[in-house]
């Protein structure tokens, strides 16, 4: 077994990238990939429908929200701290039914299965699970997804071709997106495309057009090209560091390029999970998830709160946590705040675990101040 190991991890090492994955990462390596059972496999393949169908209904509550139809209250959380253009340009009718074409659900696992820490709609990793994919399966015939499982969903994504526009603030992720477009244009010039594993939109670009074709460029210095698909790497709050993004946000209002993840800075909220569990809003998530998927979401969804200052009636406690308002909060023992305060979204603070504090894990003090703060 020694020597199988040490065999599957030079395999591993050869695979590597010259040019690496993440920026100035190390990595520990594995010989075997990590191990589920068949009911989480089954579960993760079920929770992508259900992830497209809750980001659907959370699109559709914003949208009704703005129209009068749904509480006014719910677009003004989604919209508070964002630029009055970024609000005005995510509500344009050319995109209003838009979605992000790639999800990741941050998943814990617990004793009893797992729950969703949050949803990212620019997530990193992609090529590097495409690399996962491609390197175990030369030793492992048993990978989810197999070999090309990763590169395939992506081009779909991408099917004729396009842009992957990354800023200053993503380029930890750009060698792993400069790997997965060389996989790509590996793939299509095979046999012509026709024997590359991938199925290829007839009705668009073919790859003798110059549209057929993939790339990696900086978003401080990008050129829309018209027609070209866009796959957006970089976070909304960052536009103002963006040169010239006036130009691309222009390009996509007026049709020319389409952009995924889509400019709507109020469905990249980590608000939504306190959304879901808030009890007026009860009936709309399960009309409009459905009873089941309604039902399975809040076994994976954390029951989670918006730190909302707003002053209760004299009679009002806040749901579960059974207190009068978060000054309350801030004096909960240790082992009363097993808790986690996030930053919610747009701000710098609110990328990567920038944001995030447990607070059985800090001092009394330090808690205190992260609940006045918030």
């Amino acid at each position: 077994m020694v020597a199988i190991a040490d065999n599957r991890l030079q395999t591993i090492r050869t695979a590597f990238p010259k040019e690496g994955l993440f920026a100035e990462k190390q990595w520990l390596l594995s010989p075997d990939a990590f191990p589920i059972d068949k009911k989480f496999l089954t579960d993760l393949e079920q929770l992508g429908h259900r992830l497209f169908v809750f980001q659907r209904a959370c699109n559709q509550l914003y949208q009704l929200s703005v129209k009068g139809k749904q509480p006014g209250w719910i677009a003004r959380y989604l919209d508070a701290g964002k630029p009055k253009e970024l609000i005005e340009f995510s509500r344009r009718k050319e995109i209003r039914d838009d979605l992000p074409r790639v999800i990741r659900p941050d998943l814990i696992l617990t004793e009893n299965g797992y729950i969703i820490a949050e949803i990212d709609s620019v997530p990193g990793g992609i090529g590097l699970t495409a690399w996962l994919n491609q390197t175990y399966s030369k030793f492992d015939n048993a990978i989810i997804g197999g070999t090309n499982g990763m590169l395939g969903g992506f081009h779909s994504v991408l099917p004729n071709g396009g842009d992957i526009v990354i800023s200053q603030e993503s380029a930890t992720y750009r060698p792993e997106m400069e790997w997965i477009v060389a996989r790509l244009k590996e793939q299509a010039a095979v046999a012509g495309g026709d024997d590359s594993g991938f199925p290829r939109d007839h009705n668009g670009a073919g790859i003798t057009d110059p549209g057929y074709s993939w790339r990696v460029v900086p978003a401080e210095n990008y050129e829309p090209e018209n027609g070209r698909a866009v796959y957006r790497f970089f976070e909304l709050f960052d536009l103002p560091n963006i040169p010239g993004i006036e130009k691309t946000l222009r390009a996509n209002a007026e049709d020319r390029i389409t952009i995924t993840p889509p400019i709507k800075p109020y469905l990249e909220e980590k608000m939504w999970f306190g959304l879901f569990w808030l009890q007026p809003l009860r009936e709309f998530w399960r009309r409009e998830l459905g009873e089941k998927y309604f039902s399975k979401l809040q076994e994976v969804i954390p029951y989670s709160w918006l730190l909302d200052p707003t002053p209760l009636p004299q009679h009002a406690v806040i749901p579960r946590l059974e207190i009068h308002d978060w000054h309350e909060a801030a004096k909960f023992s240790q082992k009363d705040r097993e808790l986690l305060v996030k930053v919610s979204w747009f701000s710098p603070l609110g990328w990567g675990s920038r944001g995030i504090a447990l607070g059985s894990d800090l001092p009394h003090s330090e808690w205190e101040k992260r609940i006045e703060h918030a």
